[in-house]
C-alpha cells in the first residue's frame, strides 16, 4: 500500500515538472513569435496587433497555468482552462492561414520588410503557433491530470466540495 501511494506521488511530482516545462515554453514561444511580428512591422496594423494580443494572452495563460498548479485554486484552475483552449483555437487557425495564404497574411500586416525575408519571417512564426497549438493540447491535459492527482490526494470527498461550493453560489442558486 505505502508503494502504491509513493509511485502515485512520484508521478504526480513528475507530471507537475513537465507542466511546469511545457508552460516555460509556451512562454518562450509567445514572446518569440511577439518579435517576430513586431520585426514585420514595428508599429503594427490592426491584423499584427491582433496576432500580438493572442499572443499577449497565451503568455498570460501560461502564466495563470503555473498559479493554477502552485495555488490549487479552482479560480486559477478555470481560468487557465478558458485561455488555453481559446489560446489553442486561435493559434491552430493563425497557422494554417499564415502556410496556405502566406502573401494575403503579409499585406494585412503591412510589412515593410523585403516580401521573400517577410514570408521567412512569417513562417517562422508560423511554426511557433503549430508548436504553441500542440503545446496548449499538452498542457490541457496535463492540467486535467494535475487536478485529479489534487483531487484524490488531497482527500477530498464529493460532500466537502459541495459545502465548499454552496459557500460561493448566488442568493438564486443558494439551497
Amino acid at each position: 500500500m505505502g508503494l502504491s501511494i509513493d509511485t502515485n506521488h512520484q508521478s504526480h511530482h513528475k507530471t507537475h515538472k513537465f507542466f511546469l516545462i511545457c508552460n516555460y515554453i509556451l512562454l518562450g514561444a509567445a514572446s518569440s513569435c511577439i518579435f517576430l511580428t513586431l520585426s514585420l512591422r514595428l508599429i503594427p496594423s490592426i491584423a499584427g496587433a491582433l496576432l500580438v494580443l493572442l499572443h499577449i494572452i497565451t503568455i498570460a495563460g501560461a502564466i495563470s497555468g503555473c498559479n493554477a498548479v502552485s495555488a490549487g485554486s479552482s479560480k486559477w484552475y478555470a481560468a487557465h482552462m478558458v485561455a488555453a483552449v481559446l489560446t489553442a483555437i486561435f493559434q491552430g487557425s493563425v497557422s494554417v492561414l499564415i502556410f496556405t495564404t502566406t502573401s494575403n497574411f503579409l499585406t494585412a500586416l503591412d510589412s515593410y520588410v523585403k516580401e521573400d525575408n517577410a514570408a521567412v519571417i512569417l513562417k517562422m512564426a508560423g511554426g511557433l503557433c503549430v508548436l504553441m497549438f500542440v503545446m496548449e493540447w499538452l498542457v490541457l491535459t496535463l492540467a486535467f491530470f494535475l487536478r485529479y492527482y489534487s483531487f484524490v490526494e488531497g482527500g477530498r470527498t464529493a460532500g466537502k466540495v459541495a459545502a465548499e461550493d454552496e459557500k460561493t453560489w448566488t442568493p438564486p442558486f443558494h439551497v
